[in-house]
């Protein structure tokens, strides 16, 4: 079994847009009471979904359930045919013990078979059903260190999509458009590794392995001009001696503190530097082992 472990992540973004909010026209997520900066934990799983695809092709026992144009009825379709079942759940014929039986060999096939559901879990009762499976591992929304701007940038482009459009403009083809960026957010995330969880889904060492190196570089891999210059900064684990647990996790976050050095002039933050990292190491429970894998 897998120990159980509460980490803090750190990572940073310059001169981009780490995660866009579609329901404001994909302005940088944003807490309108204090100013700090937000981003989804959906967005960080993405970003490992898209690495762990990556490094391993998406193959068994590392296929990718969440991605796009995933058509996820087909896949737990999958599950049934590998397991000669009925998909069409009127005309199985295993009642009681034995449907239950053959519902737990579905979901413990998708689970072996993909990596995502391992680690976040899934519902996978649409339609055609492979049950529910709640991850070992949640992560918490991320919140910048200090508050953040977004910046406005009107931009062009020297063509345009149709002869119709290009008409209207006679002969200037310039169509206008606005990027928003964030010069510069140093975010933190809270993440949890449940190990009886882990169990239920087949989450082991190597899988654990994999999503640590996946978090180091997951944006390496996830360049784009709209999210500037992503990087993870820290990553820093409480391990657990004990599978239940031997501390609260807030308790032992409260021993990372992130804090603005003394700015000149007032300046305001504009890279990791900017910064003062302290673990408090003094004191730790019994059973409590702090990790810094970087």
């Amino acid at each position: 079994m897998i120990p159980r472990v509460d980490f803090v992540l750190l990572f940073d973004v310059k001169n981009g847009n780490p995660n866009g909010d579609p329901d404001a026209g994909n302005l940088p997520r944003v807490d309108p009471e204090t100013g700090h900066g937000l981003v989804t934990d959906v967005c960080l799983k993405r970003k490992v979904r898209n690495f762990v695809g990556l490094v391993h092709g998406e193959d068994p026992p590392y296929e990718i359930y969440v991605k796009e144009k995933a058509v996820l009825n087909a896949q737990h379709t999958r599950a049934y045919k590998a397991l000669n079942l009925e998909p069409d759940a009127k005309k199985r014929k295993s009642k009681g013990k034995d449907r239950a039986e053959e519902d737990k060999q579905l979901t413990t096939w998708m689970c072996t078979n993909f990596f995502d559901i391992r680690a976040f879990g899934a519902v996978m009762s649409t339609g055609v059903n492979c049950g529910q499976v709640r991850g070992p591992i949640q992560l918490t929304l991320a919140r910048s260190i200090d508050p953040i701007i977004a910046q406005e940038h009107a931009v062009t482009r020297c063509a345009v999509t149709t002869e119709k459009e290009a008409e209207a403009q006679s002969g200037d083809n310039r169509t206008m458009g606005r990027k928003f960026t964030v010069p510069y957010g140093l975010y933190r995330v809270h993440g949890f590794i449940n190990p009886h969880l882990a169990a239920k889904t087949g989450f082991g060492a190597d899988d654990l392995d994999l999503f640590w190196k996946s978090l180091e570089q997951m944006f390496e891999s996830d360049r784009s001009a709209a999210r500037g210059e992503m990087a993870a900064q820290a990553l820093i684990c409480f391990e657990h001696a004990d599978a239940l647990g031997n501390a609260p996790a807030s308790k032992l976050f409260d021993r990372v503190s992130v804090n603005r050095k003394a700015a000149e002039n007032g300046t305001p933050p504009r890279s990791f530097a900017d910064y003062e990292l302290k673990i408090d190491e003094a004191g730790l429970p019994e059973g409590i082992k702090i990790n810094r894998r970087f």
